[in-house]
């Protein structure tokens, strides 16, 4: 039966079948990575004054007013119509002040730290051009595509380096973004980063730290911590993610829906593991709805860590997700959310709870 019969049979509605994010492999340019260290749809329009802070969390508040102080003095040698300083060809980067270069939000999930990153880099006075924003994996991809010398010299000439969701995940890792991270710093560049662990700490249950002490404690002498207390606020006072549908009303669903990708969760999770994590966003393009079928829970490590950036992605570009089978909150063992990536599957978990809740309206409104 054709694909055409077949919507016809599901939905008349329809008049093609759904997308399938199984069938997609993305091919991303590395000019493309960095026209896109902007901050992602969901936080185009932020800014400090939309984030509402908790008032039983006085750090959000003093957070929002220590970022605008730092933002308001980011207007200096990397300003427009100011010099670059230079790392590369003739002459020598000026010496930078001692002490640190950046700020580092650290707290739970869902307290807000990306919108208040995100406000950071809206707030700084300058051209986008001369700010980054981006994720932690797409930042060193950006590596991986540019090499590291190039890598520098587009990035020496910014004002601000925002890196959203910083882990350490191996020594590798560790060892190539503190070097990364010092030669930006060195180069003029101001540094702001959000993660769920202390710059201290950061790969700490992950693997040997120790070993690598002392890039980690010279990546925490570049940030001055922040941190924001509180609680997740995608589900402060908001009702209970709804149960997964069934099968047939996903498919209904995805079939009725203009812009839906429908897949069975097994399978895409055998493709996650075809793709890069840093295509993950190019993966999504043109989605306006994700429909999965039979969510089980991951069966190992790293499938888990690859839908954790999956779900980051989904988020940033509010898509929202459909699915049947496991609830989101039964994806990981307890195994996995006692472990050293606990705070990512939970902040996965969290993120995937808000999706769905957006995605209810997609059987509701008609009526499967």
């Amino acid at each position: 039966m054709s694909s055409t019969s077949t919507a016809s049979a599901i939905d008349p509605i329809a008049e093609a079948a759904p997308l399938s994010l199984c069938v997609r492999e993305p091919h991303v340019p590395a000019d493309r990575l960095v026209a896109e260290m902007v901050p992602p749809p969901r936080f185009d329009s932020v800014r400090f004054a939309t984030y509402i802070p908790d008032p039983n969390q006085p750090s959000q508040t003093e957070a929002v007013g220590i970022l605008e102080r730092f933002a308001g003095g980011l207007g200096g040698a990397h300003a427009i119509g100011a010099p670059k300083r230079r790392l590369f060809g003739f002459g020598k980067a000026p010496k930078t002040p001692a002490g640190p270069r950046g700020v580092y939000l650290d707290g739970g999930y869902g307290v807000g730290k990306t919108h208040l990153l995100a406000s950071l880099w809206h707030a700084t006075p300058a051209e986008p051009a001369l700010k980054a924003f981006g994720t932690f994996v797409e930042l060193t991809n950006l590596v991986g595509a540019l090499g590291f010398q190039k890598t520098v010299q587009t990035l020496s000439g910014h004002r601000l380096l925002c890196i959203d969701e910083f882990e350490l995940d191996d020594p590798g890792d560790t060892v190539l973004v503190s070097t990364l991270l010092g030669k930006l710093v060195d180069a003029g560049v101001a540094l702001a980063a959000t993660s769920n662990t202390l710059p201290g700490k950061l790969g700490e249950g992950r693997f040997a730290s120790a070993d690598f002490l002392r890039e980690i404690q010279g990546l925490s002498a570049r940030f001055r911590p922040l941190r924001i207390d509180g609680e997740d606020y995608r589900h402060r006072g908001l009702p209970e993610a709804p149960a997964p549908f069934s099968d047939e009303q996903v498919t209904k669903a995805a079939y009725a829906t203009d812009g839906a990708s429908l897949d069975d969760f097994p399978h895409l999770l055998d493709h996650l593991a075809r793709v890069h994590p840093s295509r993950y966003g190019a993966l999504t393009d043109g989605i306006r709805a994700v429909c999965l079928t039979d969510v089980q829970p991951v069966p190992d490590q790293s499938t888990a860590l690859r839908l954790v950036v999956l779900a980051d992605r989904l988020y940033d570009r509010e898509v929202p997700v459909l699915a049947s089978g496991m609830p989101f909150d039964r994806l990981f063992s307890e195994e996995m959310l006692n472990g050293g990536y606990r705070k990512k599957y939970f902040r996965a978990i969290s993120r995937l709870t808000a999706l769905a809740r957006d995605a209810k309206g997609l059987v509701d409104s008609r009526g499967v």
